[in-house]
Parts: C-alpha cells; sequence; structure tokens
C-alpha cells in the first residue's frame, strides 16, 4: 500500500483506526498495512472499493492471526486494484475474548468463503455475514485449531486424537 492510501484512509476515517495498538501504520516484509478497529471497517471497505482513485475492487485473501495469549487478534485484509495496479493491507484488530467483525461479503463476494475459514479457525464472528458457520471442521468441533492459546481435545466422538506428528518435522 503507498503512503498516499494510508494518508487517505487517516483523514478519511480518523475514527476507524486502531486505538490502543502501536502500529497502526507500519512495514511488514517491506508492505505497508493500516491497523483499524472492527466498527467502521464495512464503511471504510465500501469506500476502498467505489473510490475512483482507489478501485480496491479485488479481494485476494483474508487472513486470521494470533500474535500470542496476550494479544488481540488481528483479521488482515490483503486488497488489490485491478484498475490502478496498487494494493493494500488492511488489518482489523479485535480483542480475542470476543472477536467480532462486520461481515464485507456483500462488499467482496469472495469473503464469503474467507470469513468462514477465519472463523472456524480462529473463532472471529462476521456480523451480517449470509452462511456463517464451519467450513473446514465439523459443527461440533470445540475450539479454533490455530489459536495459539487452543489445546487439542482428548478424543472426539470417542476417537483418541493423537497428539505427536511422528514424521510432520
Amino acid at each position: 500500500m503507498n503512503a498516499a492510501v494510508t494518508e487517505q484512509i487517516r483523514e478519511r476515517f480518523p475514527q476507524a483506526l486502531a486505538e490502543g495498538k502501536g502500529d497502526l501504520f507500519g512495514e511488514t516484509a517491506g508492505e505497508d498495512f493500516v491497523a483499524l478497529a472492527p466498527e467502521p471497517w464495512l464503511d471504510v471497505a465500501r469506500w476502498l472499493r467505489d473510490d475512483p482513485a482507489l478501485k480496491l475492487d479485488s479481494l485476494q485473501c483474508i487472513t486470521g492471526v494470533d500474535l500470542g495469549p496476550e494479544q488481540p487478534l488481528e483479521v488482515r485484509y490483503n486488497l488489490h486494484s485491478m484498475l490502478h495496479h496498487h494494493h493494500a493491507e488492511i488489518r482489523i484488530v479485535v480483542p480475542r475474548e470476543d472477536p467480532v467483525v462486520p461481515s464485507v461479503a456483500e462488499v467482496w463476494k469472495i469473503a464469503d468463503w474467507f470469513e468462514r475459514e477465519v472463523y472456524d479457525l480462529f473463532g472471529v464472528t462476521f456480523t451480517g455475514h449470509p452462511n456463517l458457520k464451519r467450513i473446514l471442521l465439523p459443527e461440533d468441533w470445540e475450539g479454533y485449531p490455530l489459536r495459539k492459546d487452543y489445546t487439542e481435545p482428548e478424543t472426539y466422538h470417542g476417537i483418541v486424537v493423537p497428539k505427536v506428528k511422528t514424521g510432520w518435522e
């Protein structure tokens, strides 16, 4: 994401910035990002897609990130403009105790599947999602396996869940 996009977000949506997050704007592996609070995300997403100067019309992926038990969770969106050939990474910061983010499935249709995956593996609820249910794990699975505080169950429906994955090193 270029600095101009970051500055436009800061000017147009100052209330959207994630409070208490030290690195609201930054760079990871040479890529800029902006961290936002969840509440205004749907409005920001519509603007990113519809603004003629931005036209971030392609959602490339949504990724859940758990930085550790003492940290909030993040939902990261990688966006691309087919017209302008620029991209942006938006990070939505949510508390791990109640991770809720507005669904952007109405903005980018592919978000439907991506949000279900993040819900299934990280436990992030996407409000307004048209069909939020598990996509990889059974509906009765307990917990969210990609969270760092996840503990594997001893059994699932009476079947022992192996703890050691020999040969997976």
